[in-house]
């Protein structure tokens, strides 16, 4: 269990070196397009429903051209909407003043907005999972770089990232060992449990210093390197722009509402 929980964290690196569309445009160009996204979504006011809808056609597009599986997208999102769902819970509690009336029954403005943040979350979540899963988190860290942040912390995040693997992988070990010297039977009690995650901070102490040795070795000066080199060409500044251009007419234009009425035309 615990190991396949290892793997499925490291399958999003595993995607983003695939060689799509999406896979092939600049970092750059699909980071400063996702903050955007990101921004202009939760830049809508608390009970916004129908003018979230369109900006899900953002994460549709990523997940088809850049041949993202999409059950594995929705599982992660899901297993992180707990934190959305208890910062919203409470909004039916505290405002019930009823906000709509749909076909009788009536809706308040606390489930509207509980909606709203659902939609948000959905749709930041996805679009940076998205964004990982195209990019690398390496390849953000260098859009990151390039863009003008400092290199401290471009490397302290880099490495943040791929220090959460050595402390998994510790882990394995340890959890492995336990099982092999209990049977799978013992060995779960809160004193057992305790003197284990001390064993794990020094062993990851440890190696993390052996790691460091082997970077100073190698020649690490403070600055990341990159091997695969990027350049911005005309197909990612008409990725950005288009999307850049989708996105203020989405945020400032009511796309359902005139769909709405031209199919009623259309009907009529």
């Amino acid at each position: 269990m615990f190991d396949a929980e290892y793997f499925n964290l490291g399958y999003l690196d595993t995607l983003s070196y695939q060689n799509t569309v999406i896979h092939r445009l600049d970092p750059r160009a699909k980071l400063i397009a996702t903050l955007a996204f990101i921004l202009t979504v939760v830049s809508f006011p608390k009970y916004e429903i129908t003018g979230l809808l369109p900006f899900f056609l953002f994460p549709v597009l990523l997940i088809s051209f850049g041949d993202i599986p999409v059950r594995f997208i929705l599982k992660k999102v899901l297993l992180v909407s707990s934190f959305a769902v208890f910062i919203g819970i409470f909004n039916p509690l505290l405002d019930r003043q009823i906000s709509i009336s749909f076909l009788g029954i009536s809706i308040s403005g606390g489930w509207i907005s509980f909606l709203s943040i659902m939609l948000k979350f959905f749709l930041t979540i996805s679009s940076a999972l998205l964004l990982i899963a195209t990019t690398s988190f390496p390849g953000i860290c260098h859009a990151l770089q390039k863009i003008g942040m400092p290199e401290i912390f471009v490397s302290q995040l880099l490495f943040l990232y791929r220090y959460i693997f050595v402390l998994l992988e510790e882990a394995m070990k340890i959890v492995r060992a336990r099982d092999m010297r209990s049977f799978g039977r013992k060995g779960h009690d809160i004193k057992t449990v305790t003197r284990l995650i001390g064993t794990l901070f020094l062993r990851t102490m440890e190696r993390a210093e052996r790691v460091y040795q082997a970077m100073l070795s190698r020649g690490f000066s403070g600055s990341l390197h990159t091997v695969k080199p990027y350049s911005f060409r005309a197909v990612d500044a008409v990725f950005l722009f288009t999307t850049i251009v989708l996105l203020y007419l989405f945020r400032t234009r009511d796309i359902v509402g005139t769909l709405g009425r031209l199919s009623m035309r259309a009907l009529g």
